[in-house]
This record gives C-alpha cells, sequence and structure tokens, in this order.
C-alpha cells in the first residue's frame, strides 16, 4: 500500500499548497515527506504543517506501516506509539 500512502499524501500537500517535496527509497519500503518551517512563518502555516504530518503518520500506520520509518523515535513522533503498537506495548517499552 505504499503507492497508496504515497498519492495520497502528495494529494494533501497539493491540496493546502505548502512545500512538501516527497522522496523515498521505495526498494525497502520507505518515502519521506519534508514539510520545512521557517522563523518568519505565520503561525496558521505551521498548523496546517503539523496537520499533513499528523495525516501522514496516521495514514501510514492504517496501511499497516510504521510511523518511524529507518530514523526511530523522536519527538515528534513518540505521541503515535500508542496508536501503532498499543498501550500495553508501549508500557513494555518504558
Amino acid at each position: 500500500r505504499l503507492a497508496e500512502v504515497m498519492r495520497e499524501t502528495a494529494e494533501d500537500v497539493t491540496r493546502t499548497g505548502v512545500v512538501g517535496p516527497i522522496f523515498g527509497h521505495a526498494g525497502d519500503g520507505n518515502f519521506h515527506v519534508i514539510l520545512p518551517v521557517m522563523d518568519n512563518d505565520p503561525p496558521e502555516y505551521v498548523d496546517t504543517l503539523k496537520s499533513i504530518n499528523d495525516r501522514l503518520i496516521r495514514r501510514t500506520i492504517a496501511a499497516g506501516g510504521t510511523c518511524t520509518g529507518e530514523h526511530g523515535v523522536g519527538v515528534g513522533k513518540r505521541g503515535y506509539l500508542e496508536l501503532e503498537h498499543g498501550p500495553e506495548a508501549v508500557e513494555v517499552m518504558r
């Protein structure tokens, strides 16, 4: 379902009018959306970027993928671990 998730994400980026190039290495099932934030971006634009990222992660998990890819879990992704793995698994990880 990688192609489906990529297509839906590209449509999301286009529909919202943000800068969001997509690239990846589909051979191992990964792709990236770069959503750059500049210091002078209006708060509404930053909120739009956050919403795109949220939809991307939820779409990916719903398709059986992971929010972490090959980069691991950071501050921006830890809030999605329960959605992906369930509360019991997250508790074991703690």
